[in-house]
């Protein structure tokens, strides 16, 4: 009988009750068509491959992420928990090793979700691998953490939950943002001023193929990933990178992403986008899978595929080595930007406009960071949108330094509550959440 090397564990959550709507290329049938071929190929009757049901994520878990507003029901719906429990489902079996790794298959989707949250964007609500990685740091105190997100969008809501967050790698490898939403991830976006170093981008020319992919990953993922030595990595799997993705305009192949997933090893692996619901899924998710659990993806190919067909351009390659040498110099010397920020400002402040193109909602926010000495400092965030809502929260990270949990409480209790819809303090040293109502 054929045997898994890496026991690896599924949760399939296809979300039958829920889609934005029922023509959306965001709807149940991605995973319809994936579970027919995981049962067709026969991957649950491999010995150490494992199915489990998922579970549904608490408020307390969305709390620990985002401020929802006005609340969490208002922008989330049961299958949104249940899509980040199912998440939270494969990181709870590897952390107690009931598996070695695991792959969410799961929607909603989560990655363009941001740490304020006032409706849709990209398809998301809620922030599921977030949601996952703070249960695992609250409940079992895992501490360093790199999430590869290889969606060809790039992802824009993890990367602000961890802008300031250096005990977070986040890495995005996508389609170059001045082609495709959200139209972020350039590689001079490397973080916070306290954290610069740990948010990567690596945005790639449209029509890069496997080569190209594979090329990035040895160049510039995997020699970040080494020098960060993360206790857990994961993957944001989205598959919209396949050559017949229809929104998208890239050449990955099936057999690409599971040489990707052998090059990373990802502990835990969760499903993003990919809309290309028969020519791309079924046989990218098997892939994975068979990647993950150490087996053979040889035969994995697209009925279709033709490798001449879906070449990439000839200066693909020269590009990425030209971004490799750049990106890797600015990241070599974020140690000196940091120590430079620290002895140069007291606050740090940035000021956005954020597009929910979903809901058709327009923010803009404005955030205040105190540019600690000693942790990654307390956070502030004034947002208002043009249905009127404007809130002010409050963000204390896991690791506050006492000053910094001090003027964190001191901002929350010293605001005019009447000027906003609502005030929120988010204290991630006690795991405390408070939301008033004006």
């Amino acid at each position: 009988m054929l045997r898994a090397a890496h026991k690896t564990g599924l949760v399939i959550f296809p979300a039958f009750d829920w889609a934005i709507s029922p023509t959306h290329p965001e709807r149940e049938e991605r995973l319809l068509y994936t579970q027919d071929q995981i049962f067709e190929e026969g991957l649950l009757d491999i010995q150490g491959i494992v199915e489990f049901k998922p579970t549904l994520a608490a408020l307390e878990d969305v709390q620990r992420v985002h401020f929802c507003v006005p609340d969490e029901r208002s922008v989330l719906t049961e299958s949104h928990l249940i899509s980040a429990g199912g998440a939270m489902t494969i990181a709870k079996a590897v952390m107690e090793h009931q598996i070695d790794r695991g792959f969410a298959l799961v929607r909603p989707p989560g990655h363009h979700a941001m740490r304020v949250v006032h409706g849709a964007r990209g398809f998301c609500n809620i922030n599921i691998e977030a949601i996952m990685i703070e249960h695992l740091r609250a409940v079992y105190g895992v501490d360093r953490i790199a999430i590869v997100d290889t969606d060809c969008h790039h992802g824009d809501g993890t990367q602000d939950i961890y802008w300031h967050d250096p005990d977070t790698l986040f890495i995005s490898i996508h389609q170059d943002g001045r082609t495709l939403y959200p139209g972020s991830g350039f590689h001079h976006e490397l973080g916070g001023p306290t954290a610069m170093g740990t948010t990567i981008n690596v945005p790639l020319p449209p029509r890069t193929s496997e080569e190209g992919f594979l090329r990035a990953m040895e160049k510039i993922v995997l020699p970040i990933l080494e020098a960060f030595q993360p206790e857990l990595i994961v993957n944001s799997a989205g598959q919209d990178n396949h050559y017949t993705d229809p929104i998208t305009n890239m050449n990955f192949s099936a057999h690409g992403y599971a040489t990707l997933t052998s090059m990373l090893r990802p502990h835990i692996a969760v499903l993003e986008g990919g809309y290309s619901i028969e020519g791309a899924l079924p046989y990218v998710n098997v892939g994975i899978i068979l990647a993950m659990a150490g087996l053979d993806y040889s035969k994995v190919k697209e009925p279709d595929y033709d490798p001449q067909r879906i070449r990439q351009p000839e200066e693909t390659n020269a590009y990425i080595d030209r971004m490799a040498e750049e990106l890797l110099g600015y990241w070599r010397r974020c140690p000196e930007f940091i120590a430079k920020n620290r002895a140069t400002k007291e606050f740090a402040q940035r000021e956005r406009t954020i597009y929910y193109d979903t809901d058709n909602i327009l923010e803009n926010q404005k955030e205040r960071l105190r540019v600690c000495p000693v942790c990654s400092g307390v956070l502030s965030i004034d947002s208002l949108t043009d249905r009127g809502y404007h809130i002010y929260a409050v963000h204390i990270p896991r690791k506050a330094c006492s000053d910094c949990v001090s003027l964190g409480y001191e901002w929350f209790d010293a605001v005019n509550g009447r000027s906003y819809d609502g005030v929120y303090l988010q204290d991630r040293t006690t795991n405390r959440y408070v939301m008033q109502k004006a």
